[in-house]
């Protein structure tokens, strides 16, 4: 039998205990690779993926890119009682939430009146199918149109288009106009409800208003005198336009318990950075970068209807609240 020195022992067992080591850092790392482009649903393809780093440098970029979110002097908020019991049904702000805004100014924006065209084209119970007439059919297209002009939507064409997500400008506006304003039937009524309906205008199911996450709705159904505002509880830490606000609220006689909304906001820069979350992150928390603060945006799928090739439709997206 062959006797080894006790020396040249302890150099073979550390020379082992190296490439052991090297071994597993070496699939820690390729775990880690894996894991991180796994969060990104269905690009395998490391170029491809979209990392957390580079979510938070492209949604930054669209907060400093939207040159129509309303300035410090364009809206008045009136926020009144912060409350830390959102399921009471108590009317605890007498007054509205939005004290002034400079309607001139910012409606008659391409991307705002375009906007606000859309908000009388549906019915806010799930139990009534949708139908569209040819003119609200172009409106759709007319405010894909008018956010596709601006900075905020280009930014994020290009760097989708990089990610090989969209070969071009007019595949990612078909597809924006499948995955927001395509039908299905969230209640009763056959294609009742869309993505778009439920984020930016709200519905209502079983007698409780589902989705509403958009200021501009909230402050004309206000306006109207059909919205009453309740309490907030949740302000985030912007000091300026857009800001995030957590508010419960009654409409037309329904209630909602918890809803966040951007306040300030542009529609492309709400409607892109809702985009962009869905495409990179569907069903799950994205974790974005806005003025410097972090910010979380969830999205959930539809999954009993598909459009496309099996694409899903957006069932919800808003900011989260802490």
């Amino acid at each position: 039998m062959l006797v080894l020195p006790w020396r040249l022992l302890g150099i073979m067992k550390t020379g082992v205990f190296l490439l052991l080591l090297g071994a597993a850092c070496s699939m820690a790392s390729n775990y880690s690779k894996e894991t991180n482009a796994a969060s990104d649903e269905g690009f395998s393809r490391s170029e491809d993926a979209i990392s957390q780093e580079e979510l938070q440098k492209i949604s930054e970029q669209l907060y400093q890119s939207d040159s129509n979110k309303a300035a410090e002097s364009d809206i008045t908020l009136n926020k009144q009682f912060l409350t830390s019991q959102t399921s009471k049904k108590e009317d605890q702000s007498p007054e509205p939430l939005f004290s002034f805004v400079n309607e001139e100014k910012l409606f008659s924006k391409p991307t705002y009146a375009s906007f606000i065209k859309l908000l009388d084209n549906y019915h806010k119970k799930v139990e009534k199918g949708e139908e569209f007439t040819a003119e609200q059919l172009k409106e759709q297209d007319r405010f894909l149109e008018e956010i596709m002009k601006t900075a905020v939507m280009q930014e994020l064409y290009r760097f989708l288009h990089n990610k090989n997500r969209y070969g071009t400008e007019a595949e990612f506006i078909a597809d924006l106009k499948e995955m927001w304003f395509g039908l299905y039937s969230r209640g009763k009524g056959e294609g009742s409800s869309s993505g778009f309906e439920h984020v930016f205008l709200g519905e209502v199911k079983e007698g409780k208003v589902s989705g509403f996450h958009n200021w501009i709705s909230f402050y004309l159904q206000e306006k109207k005198g059909v919205l009453n505002y309740l309490s907030h509880n949740y302000d985030g830490p912007w000091t300026s336009y857009p800001d995030v606000l957590g508010i419960q609220f009654s409409w037309d006689g329904t209630y909602k318990e918890v809803g966040t909304a951007f306040i300030g906001s542009s529609p492309e820069f709400e409607f892109g950075l809702y985009s962009l979350c869905y495409i990179s992150r569907p069903g799950k928390v994205c974790h974005l970068k806005m003025g410097s603060h972090n910010l979380d945006i969830q999205t959930y799928t539809w999954d009993k209807t598909t459009y496309g090739n099996g694409k899903k439709y957006i069932a919800t997206a808003y900011a989260v609240s802490p």
